[in-house]
């Protein structure tokens, strides 16, 4: 017997070592082809960029795969021990794989039942970071292989942390981080029990748990976490009762733009972004972009320049519904395709139910839930007929006929926006203006840009007018004109004819530019040329000092890369954008010197290193390591002096009485110092206004996107400063008034306001002049001769074409 005995336990010894040694074949077979789980050490994972406002308020992500990295620290332990309760409650005391869990999952799968995960954390990072999805016993040796190796070279927290930052968790987020945002718009620091249970019960089977089409096993399989997470310590029995009894409680955060009004400065963001870095570092390199702008000016900017928009459309008429659909009993469903704004939340998108004289009937689209699906209910409202009298003037093909009652402007089917009133009873009539326009802010010490409108609407039109659109700046450009003639002996007590001249085109005819309204005031300061926007002068003097300082000037402040040196240029015939006249304009705000606009403040990788930063001065002793009784650091100004400082003054005195007696007027009620100057271009196309405080430089305009007349007697003064007054009396509520800084060493003289010469009589005005200049002793006229209009032989060809193609150029 014992004999027998030793026979079979020598023949079970064989075949055991035979077992054994077939095993050990196969593991080192599939070990040969086993991914390098070191590179786990670099693991740098597809993190979304994020874009800041300048007070910290998210503006944008963008990402192939929402996430946010997340170092285990920073992690709550709630979180933590939600998913270990879901996942691997075991998870600090394996080696890598759960004996018992593998033991039973063999056992289903030798009984002929299906292959179970039985996964450890472990072996779902080795999965996710090293191997594919496939379902296979050869898949599931390598994972408990690649899971031995990963636990001997990496601590519990960093495999936790690998894991908890790469699960796909749906609703495109992947990792905790990102899926707290995407479901419940919160920090994983602010979630609660019921919500972390929730995400803890999601990376099983994302879409199988979805808040929206699966909510009864979402909730079914969130309350079994909680129950785990009560059975493993990590809640107590009364906190569990209450998360159990919690619904979903699902808030997801909208993807795309977060900060309202912001769609036009965003998307300027990224395309610098992507210029700088690219596109794989804006989707992917988990970048931090803090930009300038101030989410409280950029609202009241959109809101100044839609009201002006709006206004100048509306005093046009109305042209007609956006569309006319057939009404049946369930008219909300076909109203629910017409796409509305919707960065203009307060318009919403009506048909008319009914037309009576006095007042329609509307329905209103039916608000979209959360999952994409129209509402059941049907909202109805009115339009009172005075609350579209604007609309009673009715434009057909360009042609205006009034109307006197509300059913001969709408009709059954008519499909309109409408905007509640401010009151709450009723509706008001709308109508998407056709005219467009472009509004920037600047702080002109820094270049930061504060607010960009770069049209009514990001979803009417994705089109930037701030910084894409080229327009002619018509007068709005003579202040650079006046300032090139200032910085070059030429003083604001200089008089020049403001007369008719006729300037041979090279062509046979001649050129003859005329100021608005057609009169000349005759000989007159510099001071009243602008003040006036007197464009005979303007011509006179660009004629007299050469237009080659003139082009030298323009190119210096940044309006023109190249300005070609002819006459008409001078009126503002050249193309330019709102953000480089901006720009120009906060020059001469800041005494002159250079800037660099910007949009962002700094940019930092993944990991918090600073790799831009707008602002470059230096400062040699900020990080000294002791304090020796020296003077406090001092940041060193190293932009270019591209202005006399004492120059930027005399203009901005200059533009001030463009506000106090000029064609800036508009403006004079801001109540605090305030210079600017309008623009109006040729047959009125273009009407702008830029100026400024002396700490906030703002400038717009107003124009068709294809160059169209906007009315006879439409100017800069009459449409752009209205809203350049709407805007900057919010931007600067609350804040005391501030004195524009007169450099040290000017001197301040009484002149005549009409011949520059010494007086301090009636029509007195206090003038700036600069050390050594003052007002001249004799009566000295600039241009009184004419002598230019009789040399045709200085008009090169490509002047000739410009006179004759280019017209006036600016005109008030």
């Amino acid at each position: 017997m014992i004999r027998l005995l030793g026979y079979f336990f020598g023949i079970g010894t064989v075949m055991a070592l035979i077992v054994a040694a077939g095993v050990a074949l196969y593991v080192q077979h599939m070990t040969k082809d086993l991914p390098d789980y070191q590179v786990l050490a670099a693991y740098e994972p597809k993190v979304a960029t994020r874009f800041h406002a300048s007070d910290g308020s998210l503006m944008a992500e963008y990402a192939k795969e929402r996430r946010l990295f997340l170092p285990i620290q920073a992690i709550p332990n709630l979180v933590k021990g939600a998913y270990l309760s879901a996942e691997d409650k075991n998870f600090y005391g394996h080696p890598g794989i759960d004996i018992y869990g593998l033991g039973r999952a063999v056992l289903v799968l030798a009984r002929g039942g299906p292959m179970q995960g039985g996964s450890t954390i472990t072996q779902q990072v080795a999965k996710n970071f090293l191997l594919t999805n496939e379902r296979s016993i050869e898949r599931k040796v390598k994972e408990a292989i690649l899971s031995l190796r990963i636990e001997q070279a990496y601590s519990k927290d960093k495999i936790l942390e690998l894991y908890l930052n790469e699960i796909y968790l749906g609703l495109g987020s992947y990792g905790v981080a990102a899926a707290s945002l995407a479901y419940f718009d919160k920090s994983v620091n602010e979630l609660e029990i019921h919500e972390a249970a929730y995400l803890a019960a999601l990376p099983k089977a994302p879409e199988n748990y979805n808040p929206y089409r699966s909510a009864d096993r979402a909730m079914e399989r969130r309350n079994w976490v909680i129950d785990q997470m009560q059975a493993n310590g990590y809640v107590t029995a009364a906190e569990g009762d209450e998360a159990r009894a919690k619904p979903l409680g699902v808030n997801p955060k909208k993807s795309g733009t977060y900060l309202f009004a912001g769609e036009y400065f965003t998307e300027e963001v990224r395309r610098e972004v992507i210029q700088r870095y690219g596109m794989t570092a804006l989707y992917e390199g988990g970048l931090s972009v803090r930009s300038t702008l101030d989410p409280k000016l950029q609202v009241e900017a959109r809101a100044s320049l839609q009201r002006g928009l709006v206004a100048y459309d509306e005093a046009r008429g109305y042209r007609g519904p956006i569309k006319t659909i057939e009404l049946e009993s369930d008219w909300g469903k076909a109203l629910g395709e017409v796409p509305g704004y919707v960065d203009v939340p307060e318009w919403r998108v009506a048909v008319v139910l009914s037309a009576q004289a006095d007042s329609i009937s509307i329905g209103l689209q039916p608000v979209r839930g959360i999952s994409g699906a129209l509402g059941a209910d049907r909202e109805t409202a009115t339009i009172a007929l005075a609350d579209m009298k604007w609309a009673l003037r009715v434009s057909v093909d360009g042609k205006a006929r009034a109307v006197k009652s509300a059913d001969e402007v709408l009709k059954r089917g008519d499909v309109v926006f409408v905007e509640k009133n401010a009151g709450g009873e009723g509706y008001r009539l709308r109508q998407p203006p056709r005219v467009q326009g472009a509004l920037v802010s600047m702080d002109p010490h820094t270049g930061r840009v504060l607010a960009m409108v770069g049209g009514f609407s990001y979803s009417q039109s994705e089109f930037n007018r701030a910084t894409q659109a080229l327009r002619q700046p018509g007068s709005s450009f003579k202040p650079i004109v006046y300032a090139a003639a200032l910085d070059n002996g030429y003083t604001p007590a200089s008089v020049i004819l403001d007369g008719p001249i006729s300037i041979p085109n090279g062509t046979g005819g001649y050129w003859e530019p005329k100021n608005y309204g057609g009169e000349a005031a005759g000989p007159s300061t510099l001071r009243s040329g602008i003040e006036k926007s007197r464009n005979l002068m303007t011509v006179r003097l660009a004629r007299d000092m050469g237009m080659d300082l003139v082009a030298q000037y323009a190119e210096r402040f940044g309006v023109y890369d190249k300005l070609a040196q002819y006459l008409p240029m001078a009126l503002g015939s050249g193309e330019t954008t709102v953000l480089r006249m901006v720009a120009a304009y906060s020059v001469m705000a800041n005494g002159g010197r250079s800037i660099e606009p910007s949009l962002i403040d700094r940019v930092q990788d993944r990991y918090g290193r600073t790799i831009y930063k707008h602002d470059s001065r230096g400062c040699d002793t900020c990080n000294v390591s002791t304090w020796e009784n020296q003077a406090e650091p001092a940041l060193v100004d190293n932009r270019d002096q591209v202005l006399d400082p004492m120059t930027a003054y005399q203009i901005t005195s200059m533009m001030e009485g463009v506000v106090q007696r000029g064609t800036g007027y508009a403006v004079h009620t801001l109540g605090v110092p305030v210079a600017g100057k309008t623009g109006t271009t040729n047959d009125e196309k273009d009407a702008w206004f830029v100026g400024y405080t002396a700490d906030l430089v703002t400038g717009l305009y107003l124009g068709y996107d294809n160059p169209a007349p906007l009315g006879r007697g439409e100017t800069g003064g009459g449409l752009a400063a209205p809203i350049f007054l709407d805007f900057m009396t919010q931007a600067i509520a609350g804040k005391p008034p501030v004195e524009f800084r007169v450099p040290e060493g000017m001197t301040m003289v009484s002149i005549d306001r009409k011949t520059g010469m010494a007086s301090s009589g009636a029509g007195a005005i206090m003038e700036a002049f600069k050390p050594g200049t003052g007002p001249s002793d004799s009566y000295q006229i600039i241009g009184a001769d004419d002598a230019y209009s009789a040399a045709p032989a200085v008009i090169s060809p490509a002047t000739q074409d410009a006179i004759v193609q280019g017209g006036a150029g600016g005109l008030f």
